[in-house]
């Protein structure tokens, strides 16, 4: 059977630009995160979301939320933030926040395929896109900041729209809801205001287990 044409791209790459066959390869591989589930379900309950889908639905949290940030942020930074700093998970898949197993070996794991994937792009890009993505990882500037805080943001919505989703996978408890969430209020007290309104009314209608 012959190769299929994903899968051995490097005829028409290699009449190219090097750097734009770099950049090509790249983006192909790139592809592979919409193959990658997550533990959250679509907000219909359907079926559970891929981290393509994740990273496209939070880019556009922080486009239309921007406003609410702790201090003043770069949107576009922002959301190039939420759109690359998944792509480890091409290698690594997703480890859901509730994984205390899975969190141990997490930091190395990625940092792992983070050199391997934005190794593949041309070293300018791949300086700055690597660059960009310690800085989301570090969470020390109010745009990384507001990244985060998004990115802890939109699996509470999803738990809630489906009524209990990784909250009862896991067995989960409002105090450890709380504790892992939390640093949303870093990026914008306002959206863990919000946040926090959401776990309140999921406890009281039995998805997410009470504190005691």
């Amino acid at each position: 059977m012959p190769a299929s044409p994903l899968h051995a791209p490097d005829r028409w790459l290699a009449a190219l630009d090097p750097d734009l066959a770099r950049r090509f390869r790249f983006l192909l591989e790139a592809d592979r995160l919409k193959s990658v589930l997550r533990g959250s379900r679509i907000a219909d309950g359907s079926r559970r979301e891929n981290t393509a889908e994740h990273s496209w639905h939070i880019a556009l949290f922080a486009l239309l939320l921007a406003a609410y940030a702790a201090r003043p942020v770069d949107p576009l930074r922002v959301v190039s933030m939420l759109l690359i700093h998944d792509l480890v998970e091409i290698d690594c898949g997703d480890t859901p926040l509730f994984d205390t197993g899975g969190a141990a070996t997490q930091d190395a794991r990625e940092a792992k395929a983070a050199d391997r994937l934005y190794g593949l792009l041309p070293e300018s890009d791949a300086s700055r896109w690597r660059a960009l993505w310690d800085e989301f990882e570090q969470a020390e500037t109010d745009d990384a900041r507001f990244a985060k805080a998004i990115d802890r943001l939109q699996p509470i919505l999803l738990n809630h729209a489906v009524g209990g989703g990784t909250w009862t996978d896991y067995g989960v408890d409002e105090a450890l809801e709380r504790a892992l969430t939390s640093r949303i209020g870093d990026g914008s007290p306002t959206l863990w205001a919000a946040a926090e309104a959401i776990i309140r009314d999921a406890v009281v209608r039995g998805w997410l287990k009470p504190s005691f």
